[in-house]
């Protein structure tokens, strides 16, 4: 009977035995995974269950308020701009990202010095938000003298363009010039052949004339022609009769002058070093002189990157030379995983290389391609960071975002942290799908 009974009695034992290892595995599985579950429960876990109920709450926390929250939201003009923004940066950064990405990846399979390339395009990633959001303040500022961009679109248009001679010349109350529709002036009484004018101006520094500028000389009529003097119509020091060529007084040379007849312009004339100009065989009639506005438009002073139109595509720019080492690395890896041998073998066959780019390296790159685009995309949503320090205060709300909205209701002024709540929940509810989706993708590539 003992000797029928040990096998059952070893088969339970070792039954026991595995149960045991199998519990004490799963005892030391809890052991460890204990620290960082508690640690995520209180990082992640508990923020969003208390941001859900917070949500449900006024401003003050005390009174419940169900959905007003999410209602209020949704009927906030700023709320609604933040949503709109957050799109635009949906639809354009992730797709703009990836395919730089992979155009860098490919071009870098071409050339030599293709790890310095990679090394300075990835350099960005080193630096923080912060860092680069002041980096770009800088770069998008207005002035040419501080904004690189806008110093290399002033030096673009003056070397196509000639900068105006007198910009912020204007009149003195003059009786002689009167301010025409649309800039520049005109004589306020008509002209005939054999008058001569005397045309003054103010608004500019005697140092700022040109260096060629003279003396100013009253123009001698003359039978036929229309004649005159355009000058500075300022004495250093004071003095002086106005709409008169005093001493001292000087021409402005260069000036374009119009002579304009049934609003058509008849002839063209431009000032001597002493201001004169003279426009001869003049047939008898009533004319008009005239001093365009080009003479006196306002230096180009490059694009408003920092504008209300331009602000969001500009940020997007901040945040492209920044993710886009990311890109390139992680397509690059998976660039360089491709089998080598379809790629010869579509050459052999006689295909080309943009046939080969087209239908077998980004087939072939899918996998990699969505986890890049992917990434990007949960982290477009939460851009927070290079808003808040490249758009100036007065167009904020022009780049505003979701991120930045709940920040702005619940500590930047607005003090209502259940309505911030309530943004949060809406962009946590907006991320979660994506999140799931890349894990699951993650999980199908380990299989």
């Amino acid at each position: 009977m003992n000797h029928r009974s040990r096998p059952g009695g070893a088969a339970r034992g070792a039954r026991t035995a595995r149960q045991r290892s199998v519990r004490r595995r799963k005892i030391n599985a809890v052991v460890f995974a204990l620290p960082a579950l508690l640690l995520l429960g209180a990082l992640v876990g508990y923020p969003i269950v208390f941001a859900v109920v917070r949500s449900l709450f006024d401003a003050s926390g005390e009174h419940f308020a169900g959905l007003d929250n999410y209602t209020e939201m949704f009927g906030d003009p700023a709320t609604l701009k933040a949503i709109r923004n957050t799109a635009i940066w949906i639809a354009v950064a992730p797709a703009l990202l990836t395919g730089l990405g992979l155009m860098l990846a490919v071009l870098t399979e071409k050339i030599r010095w293709a790890t310095a390339f990679k090394v300075l395009i990835f350099m960005p990633m080193a630096i923080s938000f912060l860092a680069a959001g002041i980096t770009f303040r800088l770069v998008y500022e207005q002035d040419p003298q501080r904004g690189v961009l806008n110093a290399v679109a002033v030096g673009a248009h003056d070397a196509f363009t000639d900068a105006s001679p007198y910009p912020g010349a204007r009149t003195r109350g003059s009786q002689v010039l009167e301010a025409q529709k649309g800039g520049g002036y005109r004589t306020a009484r008509p002209v005939r052949p054999g008058d001569s004018l005397t045309l003054g101006l103010v608004g500019l520094k005697p140092t700022a004339l040109p260096a060629t500028a003279a003396q100013a000389k009253t123009a001698s009529a003359a039978a036929g022609a229309v004649t005159g003097t355009v000058f500075l119509d300022f004495v250093p020091g004071g003095g002086g009769r106005p709409d008169a060529v005093d001493a001292r007084e000087r021409g402005l040379p260069q000036m374009t002058v119009e002579l304009v007849r049934d609003q058509q312009v008849v002839g063209h004339a431009a000032t001597g070093p002493d201001g004169t100009f003279r426009f001869d065989a003049v047939p008898d009639g009533s004319y008009t002189v005239r001093l365009p506005a080009a003479n006196f438009a306002e230096p180009y002073g490059g694009v408003s990157w920092l504008g209300p139109a331009l602000i969001t595509p500009a940020i997007i720019g901040a945040y492209l030379w920044i993710w886009t080492g990311f890109a390139m690395v992680l397509i690059g890896a998976g660039l360089s995983s491709l089998p080598r041998e379809v790629l010869e073998a579509a050459r052999i066959d006689g295909a080309g290389e943009w046939q080969i780019f087209r239908r077998i390296t980004v087939p072939l790159l899918g996998p990699v391609l969505t986890v890049v685009f992917v990434t990007l995309l949960i982290n477009v949503m939460k851009v927070f960071d290079l808003v808040y320090i490249i758009a100036p205060g007065p167009v904020q709300q022009d780049a505003n975002v979701l991120a930045l909205q709940m920040w702005l209701v619940s500590f930047g002024g607005g003090n209502n942290q259940g309505l911030g709540s309530a943004i949060g929940v809406v962009l946590l509810l907006l991320v979660v799908p994506v999140m799931v989706l890349n894990i699951r993708r993650f999980r199908r590539s380990q299989t």
